[in-house]
């Protein structure tokens, strides 16, 4: 197809940049929103338990082995620990970037399962979880009584139980993370009582173990010629702080009988007090929401604000809903003041083409061809999988500057033939200008792709930098010929 066909086949031209507006619209509507390129590499998270060690604890009997199993998984760029002195253990292990999440997690899962038999009892009892999950914190929203009605505990274990699962299903979340604690009964020993009785930690233990099971007592009458055939059920283990009272530690021969109560205070409270909640000064819980790696971060913040909402008409009396952090916050304000100062550039370009070519009509061009460069650009984005985000629009504010620069030389060119007295509008647009417009393209795709493939230092970013450049500028090659054509067919004064 002739180059030329777009310049003698104005409607073709006009039919060809409205589709591709309206792609760019569609595009537009559909294009994910985020902060930044998705360049955080692919996080796999290690956490477990294990009650009442300190850090150095920790870090010898759980932290250790699990490091030792999990170096060197495939496509394991490198870890970091953390141990704390309550007797949390976690491993963040980092993936080089493009490495499928869920194959991560599974060879992460893998790894931690040929530690197991390195691990203490309490902790493989606890469980290791291994979860997918990126560092950053999309949404820190809390729960708090209004009123003072309800403590913390309570609002701990509702949200546990009716909050965070439903905020776990949002499509996008890695994990929900209350900084609380689940309801536990508390035993709190009595040293000095039990120094006079002679007893020690491990035979409350043992006492625990032995009469706070689970059972399978079986069942009788299955053979024989009874007519009846009986399950037989246990009571199962203790629920209310009166039976954990009355377990039996020692039982003497002369019918003395030594119980919990006697040696220690009993209550139901928290599993750990290491969290202490307060929004405005009062009670409450807090969670914290993470993402999956590639998952769109706006629409998971906005899914969840739905949830909230929704939630919110059943919550008891007096709890209400706190947003402490919001990342579209952020977002949506930055994009704000790029978008302004999109807009304030096309007003400048606007102006400084009519300033010095002196014509209302030629000034026309680039105000047109700015707009279907951009907006098509959009369409382009969504297929080859980009997002909206600070980078791609601020390479778009630069990327005016291409379309300016390609409509001035056209139309200074055309000018300039008109001075010399041509007539035809082939002649004014020759091979010359339409060669421009390759040229620059080339030249533009080179460098950019240069950066896309050979830098070492955040490749994603660049891509997403550079196309934004390319896609702008391959786009004036059908629009702007046929405009400088048709509005200068008459020669000026």
């Amino acid at each position: 197809m002739k180059l030329d066909r777009f310049i003698n086949r104005p409607v073709l031209s006009t039919v060809i940049s409205i589709v591709i507006v309206i792609l760019g619209v569609l595009g537009l509507l559909s294009l994910p929103i985020s902060q930044y390129p998705d360049i955080a590499p692919p996080t796999v998270r290690v956490n477990t338990t294990y009650q009442g060690a300190n850090a150095q604890t920790v870090l010898n009997s759980v932290i250790a082995p699990l490091e030792e199993q999990i170096n060197g998984v495939e496509n394991m760029m490198y870890m970091t620990s953390t141990a704390t002195n309550t007797g949390e253990a976690s491993i963040e292990v980092y993936f080089k970037q493009g490495t499928d999440p869920d194959m991560a997690a599974v060879n992460v899962q893998n790894r931690v399962a040929k530690a197991q038999g390195l691990l203490p009892a309490e902790v493989t009892k606890v469980g290791v979880i291994t979860s997918k999950r990126q560092t950053s914190m999309l949404l820190v929203f809390s729960l708090y009584s209004s009123d003072d009605k309800y403590d913390n505990e309570f609002l701990e274990n509702y949200a546990k139980i009716n909050l965070v699962p439903e905020v776990q299903r949002v499509p996008g979340v890695g994990d929900a993370m209350v900084l609380g604690a689940d309801y536990s009964m508390r035993i709190w020993l009595k040293p000095d009582v039990m120094a006079q009785y002679h007893l020690m930690p491990t035979d409350v233990s043992a006492a625990l173990a032995e009469q706070n099971i689970e059972a399978a007592p079986g069942s009788f009458g299955e053979q024989g010629k009874q007519t009846f055939q009986y399950t037989l059920r246990y009571k199962g283990r203790l629920q209310s702080q009166e039976e954990f009272e009355n377990i039996v530690i020692r039982a003497n021969s002369d019918g003395q009988v030594l119980r919990l109560k006697d040696i220690a205070t009993i209550e139901l409270g928290r599993l750990t007090y290491g969290f202490s909640n307060n929004v405005n000064g009062h009670p409450a819980v807090t969670v914290i929401v993470f993402q999956t790696a590639g998952s769109n971060a706006t629409a998971i913040i906005n899914d969840i604000l739905d949830l909230l909402e929704k939630s919110e008409s059943t919550f008891p009396p007096g709890v209400k809903v706190n947003i402490s952090q919001n990342a579209n916050d952020f977002l949506f304000a930055s994009i704000h003041e790029v978008v302004k100062t999109l807009i304030e550039a096309f007003i400048l370009v606007f102006i400084v083409v009519y300033i010095f070519l002196q014509d209302l009509r030629s000034t026309l061009i680039p105000a047109i061809a700015i707009p279907v460069a951009l907006i098509g650009t959009f369409f382009v984005l969504y297929i080859i999988g980009f997002s909206i985000n600070l980078l791609t629009l601020c390479a778009m504010v630069l990327a005016i500057a291409i379309v300016v620069d390609d409509a001035i030389v056209v139309v200074e060119g055309v000018h300039a033939k008109l001075d010399q007295g041509y007539k035809s509008a082939h002649e004014r647009i020759g091979w010359r200008y339409r060669l421009h417009y390759i040229g620059y393209d080339v030249r533009v795709y080179s460098g950019k792709l240069y950066d896309r493939y050979f830098r070492y230092i955040l490749p994603s970013v660049w891509s997403d930098y550079g196309y934004r450049y390319c896609l702008v500028g391959s786009k004036c090659l059908d629009t702007e010929p046929c405009i400088v054509r048709h509005l200068t067919e008459t020669p000026r004064s």
